[in-house]
């Protein structure tokens, strides 16, 4: 007769058993699901705080890869670009929910089409949870005009399995 067996500690994947803290740089870039989401222009009510989405992608997001065209000097071409690290992604409150960071940060699994658990890069795109071709650059937009892009897509969530 055969014992069942169980996961152990060493048997499971890092994001189940590192706090983001614990990670090292491979591990961490490895986090980002590569769904474009957080590259997104967000619009903020200064009154009430509300966090709003638009479908403009900042100008080096590609539309189609959602990928930062310039990842290494991304904030050298756009100074305002948030450098995801341990204490900014305690701070944002404006990850979307199927971001890889903010689901190990609050203690939760990655969904199915993560490519740490599909081991595929694709299959974000093929759940339909990236930016991929929903965008527009934001170049000759001027931002009174983000309004007219409102989404709410960035903020569904996927089934997990």
């Amino acid at each position: 007769m055969t014992k069942p067996m169980t996961e152990t500690p060493q048997d499971l994947p890092f994001w189940k058993t590192k706090t983001l803290a614990e990670m090292n740089d491979a591990e961490w870039e490895s986090l980002c699901d590569g769904c474009g989401l957080c590259c997104l222009n967000k619009l903020e009510d200064w009154e009430t705080g509300e966090i709003v989405w638009t479908s403009v992608r900042c100008t080096l997001l590609d539309g189609e890869s959602c990928r930062c065209s310039d990842y290494e000097n991304r904030q050298a071409t756009v100074p305002d670009c948030i450098r995801l690290t341990v204490e900014s992604v305690s701070e944002i409150s404006w990850l979307p929910p199927t971001c890889g960071y903010r689901l190990v940060r609050d203690g939760l699994d990655l969904y199915w089409w993560h490519p740490l658990v599909s081991g595929d890069p694709d299959t974000v795109h093929q759940a339909g949870i990236s930016a991929r071709g929903r965008t527009i650059s934001e170049d000759g937009i001027d931002i009174d005009d983000y309004e007219d892009y409102l989404v709410t897509w960035p903020l569904e969530v996927g089934e997990k399995t």
